[in-house]
């Protein structure tokens, strides 16, 4: 059985607090320190924030211009994927822009940086019903509490992505009993172990299911689908 995993967008794969960063200071026409939390968003104000989101619902296409942590380990995620034959699915809570749709720009974003065809979620509720409805074995994430929220309501595994210099959300994580990593190249090689392991972690069932497994020959498409040549549309007439 293939691994299925849900992977987070803003903290994980895509640099949110540089883009917000620069957004604020080009909106408000002032730096922002860059020690100061971005979440917390001191030491701006309560009016200050909703200008520079305000500013972001009017840009067009705003979200396909944020940086990405490590551009290099979305494209090597893509090829993990094809050779292990994973499903992954990316969840976001992006709210939208002007210009196309959140869904649709995280697709274009994520297929910039090489990983073709992406199935992207957008989430507007508990990222463990998610988990706990597509029946994931793993998600990462950047937020503690989205981790504790996965592993409390599904039967999935969760990995807290943190960038941050704080101990205190690792510890908290571990404690809980969620991996931590530092970076996306940390994480994707914790994936490989437990594509490594799952098999022999999932019982007599799995093993079962082996002896009925295709043929490991059987013809994939390339690494870039979109390289493919289309099938014409259907006409009744030939």
């Amino acid at each position: 059985m293939a691994l299925r995993i849900g992977i987070d967008i803003d903290g994980v794969l895509a640099d949110f607090r540089t883009a917000f960063h620069a957004t604020a200071v080009r909106c408000l026409r002032h730096e922002i320190d860059d020690k100061q939390d971005l979440e917390a968003l001191t030491p701006l104000s309560a009016a200050d924030v909703r200008r520079v989101w305000d500013h972001i619902a009017a840009a067009p296409n705003w979200w396909m211009d944020v940086p990405a942590y490590e551009p290099d380990q979305i494209a090597r995620l893509y090829s993990l994927m094809r050779a292990g034959g994973w499903e992954v699915v990316f969840m976001t809570k992006r709210p939208p822009s002007a210009g196309d749709s959140v869904q649709f720009q995280t697709q274009w974003w994520i297929e910039r940086f090489g990983f073709y065809l992406p199935a992207v979620v957008t989430v507007p509720g508990s990222r463990g019903d998610i988990a706990n409805g597509l029946r994931l074995d793993l998600v990462l994430d950047d937020q503690l509490m989205n981790c504790v929220e996965v592993i409390s309501t599904a039967p999935t595994k969760a990995i807290l992505v943190h960038r941050g210099q704080d101990p205190t959300p690792a510890q908290q994580a571990t404690n809980r009993g969620i991996g931590v990593v530092t970076t996306l190249a940390e994480a994707l090689g914790v994936i490989e172990r437990l594509h490594d392991v799952l098999p022999q972690k999932r019982g007599r069932l799995m093993r079962l299911v082996d002896w009925f497994a295709p043929s490991t020959e059987t013809q994939t498409l390339p690494s870039n689908p979109r390289a493919i040549r289309p099938v014409p549309p259907y006409d009744p007439r030939r």
